[in-house]
């Protein structure tokens, strides 16, 4: 509680130098954490303790979090950024995850499939504008029908670019065959989100119904890298019932499961999802942000040569999120190409931005925002992580 005034006067009376000694122990203790703060920052391997204190610092110990966090990038992936021009396929979803605005069980949405043609319009729009990757999401399907249309996709945009473009997909948890058709079709990347590490918050989050479990995620993963991805995952920061130790544990994790790329950014609530209800209990927007710009920082101190993407989740709560983002360590951003008829009908949260954007004015906006933050964009680069390149060699 803030002391009154007349709480601050009486001290004075009684005791002329206490509020001076007050201040001067203040300051003992800030150079105290900072000093701590330092070490834990100087650590090669930092365990999930000295990733609780990095986390859970008070503010003053930012500056050198995300000033360690910059010179990292620096040294290890440089100051590019890759674009990964997104194209949102369909919202069409057989999952009922609480927190997603496009699970099945919402009625208040209208389904879309892109066709083929715009498919290739969009990645063509890539291709022709240097962006050298793009990214191919939908809501998760495993039906025969579904694998074989992306297969098909895949191989036709491969063919029309002459191979000069990496596709990244995220669409969900699959089998290992289809991955490696998808693969064998020209796919590099998958992004298979997990969500949060932690088992018991995952069914927290998830409906029990066979259809949504912990172990299966990880098995998935798994199967990506035995089928030779490059693979990214994530998490949302923020959520009903989480705590600053499951984040930490989060961290942990992608560097457990070797991950190559990692998509993070702030929860952010939908009112047409069950965990809309507990919106009252959440941090504030602002909180979550900050939060979310720790965990980056954190993560390329921790993972120095993966790619870290400045998600648009980050830009929805504070108008600079992802130049900050790509200030303490992001190296990625996503730009929308999907037409935008279909954007307001893929609202995995709320208030997303860009809704109306055109792909030439989201690309200009973004090299703006990409030169505010120091950076430069990488045209013409695959930007393949070197964490997997590392690996291969």
């Amino acid at each position: 509680m803030v002391p009154q005034i007349s709480e601050v006067d009486s001290n004075r009376r009684t005791h002329p130098y206490g509020v001076k000694a007050s201040l001067r122990h203040a300051s003992v203790r800030k150079c105290t954490m900072l000093e701590n703060i330092g070490k834990t920052l100087e650590k090669d391997l930092l365990t999930k303790e000295d990733v609780l204190t990095l986390l859970s610092a008070g503010e003053e110990t930012e500056p050198a979090i995300y000033r360690k966090a910059a010179e990292t990038k620096a040294r290890f992936v440089g100051k590019k950024v890759y674009f990964r021009g997104i194209i949102e396929y369909s919202n069409c979803c057989t999952k009922n995850c609480m927190y997603c605005g496009i699970r099945a069980g919402n009625r208040n949405h209208t389904r879309y499939e892109m066709t083929d043609e715009e498919v290739l319009r969009a990645a063509r729009y890539a291709w022709e504008n240097g962006f050298a990757s793009i990214v191919i999401q939908s809501g998760e399907r495993q039906d025969e029908e579904f694998i074989s249309k992306i297969e098909r996709l895949i191989r036709h945009i491969q063919q029309m670019v002459r191979n000069e473009l990496h596709v990244t997909l995220s669409l969900g948890e699959q089998t290992l065959e289809t991955y490696r058709r998808w693969l064998e079709a020209g796919a590099h990347r998958y992004l298979l989100r997990i969500e949060v590490s932690n088992p018991e918050l995952y069914r927290k989050l998830h409906p029990r119904d066979g259809n949504h479990a912990y172990q299966s995620r990880l098995d998935a993963l798994k199967a990506l890298r035995k089928a030779r991805y490059q693979v990214g995952t994530g998490v949302m920061i923020g959520l009903p019932f989480q705590t600053i130790s499951d984040l930490a544990d989060d961290l942990v994790f992608f560097r457990d499961m070797d991950v190559d790329m990692v998509g993070m950014g702030p929860y952010l609530e939908h009112k047409d999802t069950p965990l809309y209800r507990y919106r009252k209990e959440l941090l504030s927007p602002r909180e979550r942000f900050l939060l979310s710009l720790r965990m980056v920082a954190v993560l390329r101190i921790m993972m120095k040569d993966i790619n870290i993407a400045a998600t648009t989740a980050m830009q929805t709560l504070d108008p600079m999120g992802r130049e900050k983002a790509l200030r303490v360590g992001a190296n990625v951003i996503m730009p929308n190409l999907t037409p935008t008829k279909y954007r307001r009908d893929y609202l995995l949260y709320e208030d997303k931005p860009c809704l109306d954007e055109a792909a030439e004015a989201c690309k200009m906006c973004l090299e703006a925002r990409i030169a505010m933050a120091g950076d430069t964009v990488a045209y013409g680069e695959w930007g393949d992580s070197r964490h997997f390149e590392n690996r291969q060699s």
